[in-house]
Formats: structure tokens, C-alpha cells, sequence
């Protein structure tokens, strides 16, 4: 099979397409022919060599037809998808014509979409909907930041949270991407800064009921600062840059407000966050009808996949980059 392989850490140039074997199939995974994929901001940091030792072969995320499952459960030909569970860092994951998924991060659907609108759809959505839904409990009625709007993750964030009936503001560095945002279904659109909280407040004093932080690290104490008594605040994304945060939490997190978090690559499929939480079905109908907007902001071709991670470095996507497989 044709692989895009980790010839050593880098920058994009150090991805390169090249033959590799077909994967040996255990009882435990799923033989899933790969149709198309999506990029992630994780697989930068796999390539790079910044979170160590990683698979030769990285993606995290696929959509494709089921080439064989030992265990009967799906069925060969079927459409799925497949997300995490060690893929790309542990196990050779989706940057390939073949690929084996943990049967745990591996989801059937039915739809009509192509394969480069699916494969728009599942880590992003997926981490949109449990840190939303699963993890925050969002409510109709409640406001709802989402900060890092403008990624693939922000948008299915905005999508979800709009369509939940709460009240979505957004955050965007630059201001010509606001239209974009209140196009996708935001009621609000401030200007990323890392002192938001003050803004936020005048035109919210109460404070809000729920943040979204993709940023990161560089503003979730400030997060934590806009919600009301009994917000939460959960960090998702790194856009901002990781590293260590020093906390004192009696001076930096305000008195009854609650901070956590939802680490897909490394909880989703577990016992605690199995995927069958996560109602792909419903999802990608949802896309299918128009309801959610999450059309591919680019699809390239594998040969293509250096250029798609200089893209995603740089910022300049606007949406979800996915990569077609014509075998």
C-alpha cells in the first residue's frame, strides 16, 4: 500500500509518500480501506517530533469502507469512520491507503455524502460534541464562547452550540473573518485577545454559562474570568501554544467557577468515553441536510500533503483540510 511516512522530524518536507506492507489484521481492530482523511493540528505536532516518539505513519482521523473485521461486527463494504485511539501516535495511523483502527474509535454511518465532505466531519465533531454536550452538559439558553472559532474545531463547535439554542459568540484574530463566523451562526464575534474577559463582561456582566477554549493555555485563566458563578470552562486545543501553565488556584481560578478539560486522542473509545456516546448518525444527517456547516475549507490529493500542512501551520484554511486517497 501507498503510505505518507515520518522519514524523520521536521517540517512538512519530511513527509513523504512511499510503498509500504499491507497492515497484519489482530482481533482487536478493523481493516478499513481509506477514501479520504482530514488534517489535524496534532499530526504538526507528531511530525515535528514535540510530543516524542511517534507511529512512522500519522493521521489521527478517517472516513473509508471496511475491508475486514474478525469480530463480524462491521461488515465488509460498510461506510465508517474512525478517530484516535492511538492512531498516529502508538499505532500507524490514517496517512495511508489502508489503515487499522482500534474497533473501539470505529463508527458506522449511512450517507450519500462524498467521501471528502465525511471525512470533514469526525474528530472535529466528535470533540465538538462531547466537550459540549458530554462534558459541559450546554444547555439551551446558556451563552456559550467558543475561542479559536475559526478552526475546523470552532466551527463544529459554533454549528453545535447554535443549533443547541444557546447564545454562541466566537472568538477570531483577524476581522475580516467575522462574517464567516456569524454566517456559520454566531451571535457575537469578538476579537481574540488574551485579556477577553473585560469586553465579555460589559456586555455580559453577569458573566456566561460556558467556554470552549481551543487557544489554550495562553488564555483559559481569562476564560475562567468571563464565566458566571457555576461556569465551566473547557480546554480542548493548543492553537495558542502548549507547554506548562503555573497556576495558584486560589488566586487565578475565580471562586466557584469550574475548569476542565477533554483530551480526545487520548480518552475517546475508552470505557469512559465510548464512542458510541457520540451520535455520528445524527452528525453527518445533520451535515447532509444543511443544519451543520462543514464543508472541507480545501481538499488536496495525497501527493498534495506537504502543501496541506504548511496550510494548516500558517493558519490560512479557515475550516477543515481533507486529503482524498485515489487508489
Amino acid at each position: 500500500m501507498r503510505a505518507i511516512v515520518i522519514k524523520e522530524y521536521g517540517g512538512p518536507e519530511v513527509l513523504k509518500i512511499e510503498e509500504r506492507p499491507d497492515p497484519v489484521l489482530t482481533a482487536d481492530q478493523v481493516l478499513i480501506e481509506v477514501k479520504a482523511f482530514g488534517l489535524n493540528h496534532a499530526e504538526c505536532y507528531f511530525r515535528a517530533g514535540a510530543w516524542g516518539e511517534v507511529a512512522e505513519i500519522t493521521g489521527i482521523e478517517c472516513a473509508g469502507v471496511v475491508r475486514s473485521d474478525p469480530s463480524g461486527q462491521f461488515r465488509s463494504g460498510q461506510t465508517v469512520v474512525a478517530i484516535v485511539g492511538g492512531l498516529g501516535r502508538s499505532l500507524n495511523g490514517s496517512y495511508a491507503e489502508l489503515v487499522l483502527a482500534p474497533r473501539s474509535n470505529v463508527a458506522a454511518v449511512e450517507t450519500s455524502l462524498s467521501w471528502s465532505a465525511l471525512a470533514a466531519i469526525p474528530e472535529s465533531y466528535a470533540t465538538a460534541w462531547t466537550a459540549l454536550i458530554g462534558v459541559m452538559d450546554l444547555r439551551e439558553g446558556q451563552t456559550l464562547l467558543v475561542r479559536g472559532a475559526t478552526s475546523a474545531l470552532g466551527q463544529a463547535a459554533v454549528n453545535i452550540g447554535r443549533l443547541a439554542k444557546a447564545h454562541v459568540i466566537a472568538t477570531t484574530r483577524k476581522d475580516n473573518r467575522a462574517p464567516m463566523l456569524r454566517e456559520l451562526g454566531a451571535h457575537e464575534v469578538h476579537i481574540e485577545d488574551k485579556a477577553l474577559a473585560a469586553p465579555l463582561r460589559e456586555a455580559h456582566p453577569a458573566g456566561i454559562d460556558a467556554v470552549l477554549d481551543i487557544v489554550g493555555n495562553t488564555t483559559i485563566l481569562d476564560s475562567l474570568v468571563s464565566l458566571k458563578r457555576g461556569g465551566v470552562a473547557c480546554e480542548v486545543g493548543l492553537l495558542g501554544g502548549g507547554g506548562p501553565l503555573s497556576v495558584e488556584p486560589v488566586f487565578q481560578i475565580p471562586s466557584g467557577r469550574r475548569l476542565t478539560t477533554f483530551a480526545s486522542a487520548l480518552v475517546t473509545g475508552t470505557a469512559e468515553f465510548p464512542i458510541s456516546e457520540i451520535p455520528f448518525q445524527t452528525i453527518v444527517d445533520r451535515v447532509a441536510k444543511g443544519a451543520y456547516k462543514a464543508a472541507p475549507a480545501k481538499v488536496l490529493a495525497f501527493e498534495d500533503i506537504q502543501e496541506g500542512h504548511r496550510l494548516m501551520e500558517a493558519g490560512a484554511s479557515l475550516g477543515k483540510i481533507v486529503v482524498e486517497v485515489r487508489t
